[in-house]
């Protein structure tokens, strides 16, 4: 089935949406927990305005590296083999954040919770950086042979595209964190965030706007514009609405506008998934980089089962948390008890 290679590439471009749009804010709040809050109680709102669904929200990213390495095995082959050393550090910082979140509030001293918020800023920093790095290259290209192997040294993929994608991660998950608290909390956190929210949006995302520019300027496609064209529309109707205080309107909009630009850049790139800088015949595409069509018709299946019940779940979880946090509602911590030997 010839349609079953496009059908994948567009349901790991949803994967890489859903990865964006949930563990974006996550990431976010955890880069702001050490510069936002102004005491320790406002940093244990921030923390569990995520604490309910950031786990939850990390399987997105695990879902879209198996989707790619089961449906197009020589694109993870390509991307994974010749991005090894980033995507380590990715691995580590996303540790040393899962572990801060769960040990911070277990922390004897004020000392080891300071720690502890430093190395979930740093993670979440380091984790939204490098998948903003990896992203970026998969569609602005690696140095690819025709095996599909990269050449030159281990640190030949990094570049000033790997850097413009990871500032336009890093300051989308600013920006949607600031949002989601706007809309999570109530009190100081809730003012603060409106006003960061409307002063630094326009600068935080001028490097997604930008790397979607040169991916399109690259390739001739007429819808991709379109949407990108949409995406900006939504960009400015989420910067009116906050300033306006329309919470939850600029929340949407927001990821209304990631959406159509995570469909502008892969349909820009489309069917190219991983773009050699060596040779253009050396680019990998959805038909010399897919798996067999009885591989792709059974995970088509499976798919079809799994994924509702996954967005049936995830969508339940954030109705039971629906409620604004505010700091009343963090209770006092409880004294630690010395253990007698």
């Amino acid at each position: 089935m010839e349609w079953l290679p496009t059908l994948w590439f567009v349901l790991i471009a949803v994967l890489w949406l859903g990865y964006l749009f949930l563990e974006g804010f996550d990431l976010g709040v955890g880069m702001l927990m050490g510069s936002m809050a102004r005491n320790d109680r406002e940093r244990r709102v921030m923390l569990n305005t995520i604490g309910p669904v950031w786990d939850g929200n990390e399987v997105w990213l695990l879902t879209a590296g198996g989707a790619t390495f089961a449906a197009f095995p020589h694109w993870y082959a390509s991307l994974f083999s010749g991005l090894y050393i980033p995507l380590v550090f990715v691995l580590a910082a996303l540790i040393f954040r899962a572990v801060a979140i769960e040990y911070r509030g277990k922390a004897h001293t004020r000392t080891a919770v300071k720690l502890w918020d430093l190395a979930m800023s740093l993670g979440s920093f380091v984790a939204a950086f490098g998948v903003g790095a990896m992203l970026a290259l998969t569609t602005l290209g690696l140095p690819l042979n025709a095996n599909g192997d990269r050449i030159g040294g281990a640190f030949s993929w990094f570049g000033w595209e790997a850097v413009l994608g990871g500032l336009a991660v890093v300051g989308y998950c600013l920006i949607q964190a600031l949002a989601f608290l706007r809309l999570k909390t109530d009190g100081p956190i809730r003012k603060r965030s409106g006003t960061l929210l409307v002063r630094w949006m326009p600068l935080a995302l001028l490097p997604l706007v930008f790397w979607a520019l040169v991916v399109l300027r690259r390739a001739d496609s007429t819808v991709a514009w379109v949407l990108l064209g949409l995406s900006a529309v939504m960009l400015l109707s989420t910067w009116v609405a906050a300033k306006g205080g329309r919470e939850g309107l600029s929340f949407s909009t927001l990821g209304i506008a990631l959406a159509l630009g995570v469909a502008a850049i892969f349909t820009a790139v489309f069917p190219v998934v991983l773009p050699s800088t060596v040779d253009p015949a050396f680019n990998l595409t959805i038909t010399n980089a897919s798996s067999s069509p009885y591989t792709l018709r059974l995970m088509s299946i499976v798919a079809a089962f799994a994924v509702p019940l996954v967005l049936a779940y995830q969508a339940w979880s954030y109705w039971v948390f629906r409620k604004r946090i505010h700091e009343k509602h963090i209770p006092e911590l409880s004294p630690v008890t010395p253990v007698v030997k």
